[in-house]
């Protein structure tokens, strides 16, 4: 099926040691050849960087950070494979993890094993191959919110992820680190946004609830199935004990759809501008209705979440304005978190975009 998602070339800059990795995997994972895998690497890599081990009969996934700048928290492959792991038997949808790192002299960074779900990815548009209606796109939609509100869904305690958050007040914690987080990468390039860290400063809500929440729930970290069944979930490198419309605020960030200007359109990383395709209204509406949350404060988890969307795309380009990454992909970051600074400003003028 030629929809399949599958890697390219390995990046120079990103090699590692294929046979030191080969070798303590090994140790790890019964029954592999002798003879170390092929290495392929999938085409993201703005944050954690993802790599195909290609052995005869089997193909592994490894997860390892990005060389350079970082946040504390950020990265933390110890953290993303204990989520994994834990929330597995409670949330199918979740890779199974065969193996955890922290030896150095390995590949140099911690990093992460586990197998591959193997299926269609949707990027910026649907891959060669697949042609999507209008009705294969809403019932998409829907089902991206569907899942997310099944994971909020997830009892902590049962998962044994009780002490992965830090409690109450975290849409308070998120206001206050996304700000510390762009002001120390702040490049003189870019708008100083204090103007919309105010806004959110001053209208934040208390936190609805306390669940698993993802942090960067969209269709290009979900795995498809040929009939267009969501069967698997991707980097859980951001993912906590937290609000769930904090999430739902962050996937509607990244969710571009048709009536959007140009500039915006360039942003999409996913094909949700497709006729059919729910609007961020509708999506709000959907999951409000399913978790039986009211549907107030759209405006604050917008904007909230373009913030952070503007947050994380800076700290990409902070990586690449001081030389910690050459993938030109990054260089014209700074760009668009100057138009982000405009949507959010639109976003609380009108309520809501």
């Amino acid at each position: 099926m030629t929809a399949v998602d599958e890697p390219g070339e390995l990046r120079t800059e990103d090699a590692f040691d294929v046979a030191a990795v080969h070798s303590w995997l090994k140790g790890e994972v019964a029954d592999l050849p002798s003879a170390p895998p092929e290495v392929r690497q999938y085409p993201g890599g703005a944050s954690n960087l993802t790599y195909l081990l290609r052995y005869p009969d089997r193909e592994l996934i490894l997860r390892r950070p990005p060389a350079g700048h970082k946040a504390a928290s950020a990265h933390d492959m110890r953290r993303e494979f204990r989520v994994q792991r834990a929330l597995k038997p409670v949330f199918p949808y979740v890779p199974t993890v065969l193996g955890f790192c922290d030896d150095q002299g390995v590949l140099g960074s911690d990093f992460y094993v586990m197998e591959r779900i193997q299926g269609i990815i949707l990027r910026s548009d649907p891959p060669p191959g697949l042609h999507l209606t209008e009705a294969d796109a809403a019932g998409l939609g829907a089902a991206l919110i569907d899942r997310l509100a099944e994971l909020h869904r997830v009892d902590p305690a049962e998962a044994g992820l009780t002490e992965l958050g830090k409690g109450a007040g975290y849409v308070r914690r998120q206001v206050e680190g996304w700000t510390r987080r762009y002001r120390a990468a702040r490049t003189e390039n870019v708008p100083d946004l204090e103007a919309v860290m105010a806004w959110l400063a001053e209208h934040q809500v208390d936190d609805v609830r306390t669940c698993v929440i993802h942090n960067d729930w969209r269709f290009d970290n979900a795995v498809l199935s040929p009939e267009l069944d969501i069967i698997g979930v991707l980097d859980w490198e951001m993912a906590t004990l937290g609000d769930p419309l904090m999430d739902l605020g962050g996937t509607l960030a990244y969710w571009v759809q048709a009536d959007d200007d140009e500039v915006y359109q360039l942003a999409r990383r996913q094909p949700s501008n497709l006729p059919g395709m729910p609007t961020r209204r509708e999506m709000w509406d959907r999951y409000c209705k399913l978790m039986g949350l009211p549907t107030e404060n759209y405006a604050f988890y917008q904007a909230f979440g373009l913030f952070r969307l503007a947050v994380i795309m800076q700290q990409i380009y902070y990586r690449f304005h001081n030389g910690q990454t050459t993938n030109p992909r990054f260089k014209d970051y700074w760009m668009f978190v100057g138009y982000m600074e405009w949507r959010c400003r639109q976003v609380i003028e009108h309520g809501g975009l």
